[in-house]
This record gives structure tokens, sequence and C-alpha cells, in this order.
């Protein structure tokens, strides 16, 4: 991942999805940046023509309702993949007013107050999936996904990842997995910034990916011991038993998780103080209720605990990548690289 600027998509691997490129929208060059390096990353995934060109005017309605309307707008381009194809996920995000009726906006593309009216409705006549969430007064968050083919199934859970501003690279990634009829999670932070830390994350997402099926507790060890050739990181591992209704979880550091009931309560998780690599006390596995319809929330400490759930009405029935995108927003800070992991379990 690079800073957010009007670079060039220098897309790289990153654990749950391709990490890709924020921008910072505020000027119209930034947007017709952002177009630029959607086409790019399509053609390099070898989409049709067609999903380029549709993919285009996603990008330049997007990016050009930011410079239009948005307090502190940005975007992120990245790959998705699924089994036999691969796409481009756009995420626009803002601060600004926010849309009063969200359904006019996208019926006929009229701007209400909200800083993505102006074009909606053709952004979502392209894509091939799309979520959108926005709150008058907070904001709004769109994610669009564009697919060369027939859109895979939605999934289960979404990351984001965003470096300290400065660095061109994110110490953070996050990964998803389902083996053996396991899901499972993980949020590495990487000990400090830049390439180092990175490069511990990633280590740490590679060795995850290709472990075998075992439970948190043992995954966490086996991280510990691949990561001592690197920096070191904190990090957590969850998995859901869906039959005995329970997420079981592990961490060593800093690390945060919670299970976000449907009712609006939610719970904290419990990980050992430690460095994945280098530091830990004996590593410790804790079991907590997952109602139907739960979300489970990790994240790194570049997010700020006190973000809550109630500030955003209706945000956590939608997407994984929505509730991610407005977590980010509202409690990640620009101070250190941030991580979310959503997940959805019904």
């Amino acid at each position: 991942m690079v800073p957010m600027s009007g670079g060039a998509v220098a897309s790289q691997p990153e654990g749950l999805l391709d990490g890709g490129v924020w921008f910072r929208v505020e000027e119209p060059g930034t947007a017709s940046a952002v177009r630029r390096a959607a086409e790019r990353l399509a053609a390099d995934l070898a989409m049709p023509e067609k999903r380029v060109a549709d993919l285009s005017i996603v990008a330049a309605e997007a990016a050009g309702n930011l410079v239009k309307h948005a307090d502190q707008g940005t975007i992120l381009v990245r790959a998705v993949r699924a089994a036999d194809q691969a796409g481009v996920e756009l995420i626009a995000v803002d601060s600004g007013p926010g849309m009063a009726d969200v359904d006019r906006a996208i019926g006929d593309g009229h701007s209400t107050a909200g800083t993505l009216g102006i074009g909606l409705g053709a952004i979502l006549r392209q894509a091939s999936r799309w979520d959108l969430h926005s709150v008058p007064g907070r904001g709004t968050v769109l994610v669009v996904q564009v697919w060369p083919g027939v859109a895979p199934e939605p999934s289960w859970a979404a990351g984001l990842t965003r470096p300290l501003t400065g660095e061109s690279v994110s110490g953070d990634a996050c990964a998803v997995r389902e083996i053996d009829g396991r899901r499972q999670m993980l949020v590495s932070d990487g000990l400090g910034h830049g390439g180092l830390a990175a490069a511990a994350s990633h280590e740490a997402v590679r060795v995850f990916r290709e472990a075998p099926a075992v439970p948190p507790a043992q995954m966490v060890e086996l991280l510990h011991r691949a990561l001592g050739h690197t920096r070191g990181a904190a990090l957590a591992v969850a998995e859901a038993d869906r039959e005995s209704a329970v997420i079981r979880y592990a961490g060593l550091g800093n690390i945060s998780g919670t299970v976000l009931a449907p009712d609006g309560s939610r719970r904290g998780m419990v990980s050992m103080p430690g460095i994945a690599g280098h530091q830990r006390r004996q590593v410790r596995e804790y079991d907590y209720p997952l109602a139907p319809g739960a979300i489970v929330l990790m994240h790194s400490d570049g997010v700020v605990d006190r973000w809550n759930a109630a500030d955003s009405p209706g945000l956590l029935i939608r997407t994984p990548a929505v509730i991610a995108a407005t977590v980010l927003r509202d409690a990640g800070t620009r101070r250190d690289d941030a991580g979310v992991l959503v997940a959805r379990f019904s």
C-alpha cells in the first residue's frame, strides 16, 4: 500500500485482499488519478474492455462526487479475488453532510444534502455488487465491486489497513481463511512502522494461510515461532464455532477484539501481553458467546476503542466492508498504522 496520494497502484497481496492504494480526493486532478489507477489495475487483472469501461465510470463518478461535495474524502482502490476471477473494489469514504434520502439518490441520481448523490445511480448501474451507509452529519461510506463475470457470493468478512501518514506501507495486515469447516481470522500489527513492520505482518499472514487446521491458541504458538527472524508483531486469531455458538480467541499484544450482538450489546475479548516472535507468556484461548447475526470486530491499536455503533444507526446490518470502512473513518488514527477486520456469523 502507498500513502494517500495520486500515485499509481502498487498492488500487492496483503492477507485478506490486495492492499491497494488509498487516495485523498480533494482536487479534480486526484479524481482523475483514481480513475486511471482503477483502469490500470483492471487491465493488469485482464478484465474485459467492457467491464474496464464500466469501472472507469464508477471510479470517475465516485471520485468526482468527493471532490464536489465531500469533507475529508478518501477512496481505496484494490483488487478482489475469487477462485476463478479477479475484480476491482472501490471504497469511498467521507465525513461530509451525509444523505438524508438515500433511496431518492439511488433512484434518480439527484444530489440531496449528501456527498455521493450526483451520479450515484450511474455508479450502481455499472457495479456487480455495492453497499452504502450514510448518516446525516456524519458522512457516507460506499463500497462498489466490479467483476468481469458473475459476481461471487458475498464474503463473510472484510479487512482494511491504512498506513501511518507519511509511510509507504502499512505494518498492519488482516487475513481470513476457511479450512476443514473452520472460519478463522487474523489481525497482525508489526512492531513499529514501515517496511520491517510490514514484513513481520506479511510473514504472519503467510504462515496463517499455509498452516494446518488448528485452534486459535495453537495458531498463535505457530506464529510466535515463525516470527522469530522478524521484528515481531502483536497479533490475534479468532475462530467461529457456529455449532457451539461461540467465538474462540487467542492473542499476543495489543490487538482488540469485540463481539457485537444484534441487540447492540458488546463483549470485549482478551489478548495476553507479549510480542509474537520475541516475548510471550503462556498463550491462552477464551470462548465467548456468539449469537446468530453477531458481528466480530478486530483491530490494531491504530484504531481507538471509543468507537460506538450507536453513533451510526443501521450500520451493523450493512456488509462487513462498509462496517470496517466506517470504523476506520471514525476511530482510526493518522498517528499509527491502522487495521480493521469485520466478520458476520449467521
